[in-house]
């Protein structure tokens, strides 16, 4: 069940192929900084990227705009209220420039048991009585790992992303860098740094 060290990964941060989704492997990979990304049609892929895109909470960057968004009363956030629904909708979200995709049955049958041990964790945004954005991820120590987030009307993940960030954890981690979370203040770190997080020094 033992990772290579991940500072053997290759440049985009592929370190090892195949194994399982069991509990504890998924643990222990988040645990030392390494997550899966895969296809259907692909053995199970293990990432463990040099550098990793993180959120500071206090760091996030909320626009007037949003601002008054968030004070409207528009939506209604909840968290693990429906985990199921939410992983089921970020793997339905149709994404530009991807094909099908990487949240394959077995990843989501994998996550669901995550969160009934209590390792896996969901915000819900709704608009009524409707589930219109959310996001989940793997708690680990004081770091949330953010998995997947989906919109199904403007600014619904954005409201999932603040929210999460007044949940209290030191470092949000993105894994993998766009500009949507660069506009809303995310960075790059090395990946020593953040497993100091991970380890909770």
């Amino acid at each position: 069940m033992l990772f290579p060290d991940p500072e053997l990964a290759e440049p985009d941060g592929l370190l090892a192929v195949g194994g399982g989704l069991s509990t504890e492997r998924l643990l222990l990979a988040y645990q030392s900084g390494i997550f899966p990304w895969y296809s259907d049609d692909s053995p199970i892929l293990w990432y463990s990227p040099h550098e990793r895109c993180v959120i500071f909470p206090a760091e996030l960057k909320i626009s007037k705009s949003m601002q008054k968004v968030l004070n409207s009363g528009l939506f209604t956030v909840t968290a693990d209220q429906s985990f199921e629904e939410v992983i089921a909708a970020c793997s339905a979200i149709e994404r530009p420039g991807q094909d099908g995709t990487w949240i394959t049955g077995e990843m989501k049958k994998a996550y669901i048991q995550l969160h009934q041990k209590g390792y896996a964790h969901s915000v819900e945004v709704w608009q009524q009585d409707r589930l219109v954005g959310g996001l989940y991820g793997i708690k680990t120590g004081r770091v949330f790992c953010g998995e997947s987030m989906f919109s199904l009307v403007s600014n619904a993940s954005k409201v999932a992303l603040a929210f999460l960030c007044g949940m209290g954890f030191a470092l949000i981690d993105c894994q993998v860098e766009n500009p949507h979370l660069i506009s809303m203040g995310a960075r790059m770190i090395s990946r020593a740094d953040y497993m100091k997080f991970v380890n909770g020094e």
